[in-house]
């Protein structure tokens, strides 16, 4: 059996995080282990469900710390000999993968799974990540990336292997009763318009902007609901904003939530402000939901694989958002429309990534084997 080692960063329940386990959960674990390198302080580490799957978590330091980071990650790599090392961090895999190939790992492999950023408040951050992303191919031998977009913005003119955002569609399937039931859970009457969102409250989600679009929202539809799910280090200045705006009795912060499901069919419509994103995984769910939504321009047109999906300009003013969202409101997928998730399948995702790896890992011992 093999062991593949997840360099994952800070895991705090983010959409990078979830992918990584959507795949471990439906890979042939009997064939193939994942072992997790997680930060210290990291809010939300699975820690139960991998060590029952057969998983190890590694506990390294946050990479702020770089010099310890990359001694004890290079340690690790020299003592575990795992012959692949899989980094999701982005620009920031450059160091893990430095220390990969200081530490003789064959497999080096770099996933991008965002593309530029904007952010408020992220200025010397996205000045770090266009310092970093120029090494991006010094020191993996293989790159993968959730789509187009984030592979040309990290990998630039190198190649790249697109591997999906996959999730398990059984899982997220159209239900009106299902999302009647979690309205009525939530105390939310049947004729309300449910404009919704799940995603962590960081600059990048663009929150402060949601909240403007559904003041509009309000002014053009009195019955209307703003329904957050989701938790992070802005969650405190959100709800100071609903107050400023005035909006604060119309908006249910729900936190971080497990009925991500449920909640997509509880909405009549999603939005999805983002100031930057990768491929994200949110709206592979809300379309195999059925449920509409509208995403800024700064999402890839690679997202949309199904008529539900629409997008709007970041630029445009507050009034056109609203007047799109209560447009979708009531559209639905006619038959034959849900072909496009099909490639987003995670039983069929799962077994071609397992394929990736096995071929990779034979590709080493043939290596090994002829010296």
């Amino acid at each position: 059996m093999i062991r593949v080692a997840q360099v994952m960063g800070f895991m705090d329940g983010g959409g990078v995080e979830q992918v990584v386990m959507n795949y471990y959960r439906h890979i042939d674990r009997s064939r193939l282990q994942f072992d997790f390198l997680v930060c210290e302080g990291s809010g939300m580490v699975p820690c139960n469900e991998i060590e029952s799957m057969g998983g190890r978590i590694y506990m390294v330091p946050p990479y702020r710390e770089l010099p310890r980071y990359l001694r004890e990650i290079e340690r690790l790599f020299r003592s575990e000999r795992w012959p692949i090392v899989h980094s999701h961090v982005n620009a920031l895999s450059v160091f893990p993968l430095r220390a990969a190939k200081r530490a003789g790992v064959p497999v080096r492999i770099a996933h991008s799974h965002s593309s530029s950023g904007g952010g408020e408040g992220e200025a010397a951050r996205d000045v770090l990540k266009s310092i970093l992303r120029r090494f991006s191919d010094v020191y993996p031998t293989h790159r993968f990336a959730c789509g187009e977009r984030a592979g040309r913005w990290l990998f630039r003119d190198a190649s790249f292997e697109v591997v999906p955002n996959a999730v398990d569609l059984s899982e997220f399937r159209p239900d009106a009763r299902d999302g009647l039931s979690m309205r009525a859970d939530l105390g939310i009457p049947e004729d309300t318009f449910v404009v919704g969102h799940i995603g962590r409250m960081v600059p990048q989600k663009n929150h402060r902007r949601l909240l403007k679009v559904f003041a509009s929202v309000l002014e053009l539809e009195s019955n209307a609901l703003l329904v957050l799910a989701g938790d992070g280090v802005l969650m405190g200045e959100m709800r100071s904003e609903a107050e400023r705006l005035g909006i604060s009795g119309r908006v249910l912060f729900l936190g971080q939530s497990p009925d991500a499901a449920r909640l997509y069919r509880a909405f009549d419509v999603f939005c999805l402000p983002s100031v930057y994103e990768g491929f994200p995984v949110v709206a592979v769910e809300c379309q195999a939901s059925g449920t509409p939504i509208l995403a800024s321009d700064a999402v890839s047109p690679e997202v949309a694989v199904t008529p539900l999906m629409e997008f709007e300009a970041l630029e445009a003013d507050d009034g056109a958002w609203a007047h799109r969202l209560l447009g979708m409101r009531g559209r639905s997928l006619a038959e034959g429309e849900l072909e496009g998730l099909a490639a987003y399948d995670i039983g069929t995702a799962a077994g071609r990534l397992l394929d990736k790896y096995l071929s990779l890992a034979k590709g080493v011992e043939m290596r090994e084997e002829g010296q």
